[in-house]
């Protein structure tokens, strides 16, 4: 299936046009549904709109829009830091067998237990942001999938925007309802309460 991924520019500018938006941060035309957003793009251009978020984040600072980013690739060095893991994991991880650590990831990231946690500790710390951008969601795979976070997240993050950065597609067909694919052939999971952002125009 071909993959008919926007150019970094032309997403910086939708994003730009729409997070500056009141309808936008005050969740007009959502209803009641949770205001999760998943920004799919080209895994090929991953540094570009790595720099691409950080430029975005820094304009719409300017603009006197806060975003509170988290890379959930640097949390998650950060809570195993904490547990006093990393340093084991880089000491050791070309004689570990490979599944065994994967498990040992899943555990002690945990979305449910101890990476939305994380997340909420962040939100508290930064109670005035108005939009959240989660990115990294590639260097986490597959120890932690982007659906778990979404979901987990669910009940903790809804009530300001979230963006979810996917390297990616999301697409949603009557054949086969709503689905991440990380790096457009990877099938995540399927999650049906996101919308594309990409999709949404302000009026």
């Amino acid at each position: 299936m071909r993959n008919d991924y926007r150019a970094p520019q032309e997403i910086y500018n939708h994003l730009a046009q729409v997070l500056r938006s009141s309808q936008f941060i005050q969740k007009q035309g959502l209803g009641n549904e949770i205001p999760f957003f998943i920004c799919p793009y080209n895994p090929a251009a991953h540094v570009e709109m790595e720099r691409i978020r950080k430029q975005l984040t820094s304009h719409l600072s300017q603009e006197g829009v806060k975003v509170l980013d988290i890379n959930l690739y640097d949390l998650s060095i950060q809570l195993l830091e904490e547990r006093k893991i990393w340093d084991k994991i880089i000491l050791n991880e070309t004689t570990w067998d490979k599944n065994k650590l994967i498990d040992l990831l899943r555990n002690v990231l945990d979305a449910e237990k101890h990476l939305i946690p994380a997340i909420a500790g962040l939100m508290e710390q930064n109670k005035d942001y108005e939009v959240m951008f989660l990115s990294g969601v590639g260097e986490i795979y597959p120890y932690i999938r982007s659906h778990t976070v979404l979901n987990n997240l669910q009940s903790t993050a809804k009530q300001q925007p979230t963006i979810l950065f996917f390297p990616g597609t999301y697409t949603h067909s009557p054949e086969i309802g709503a689905s991440l694919d990380l790096f457009g052939r990877l099938r995540d999971d399927k999650y049906y309460r996101a919308f594309n952002i990409l999709h949404y125009n302000v009026q």
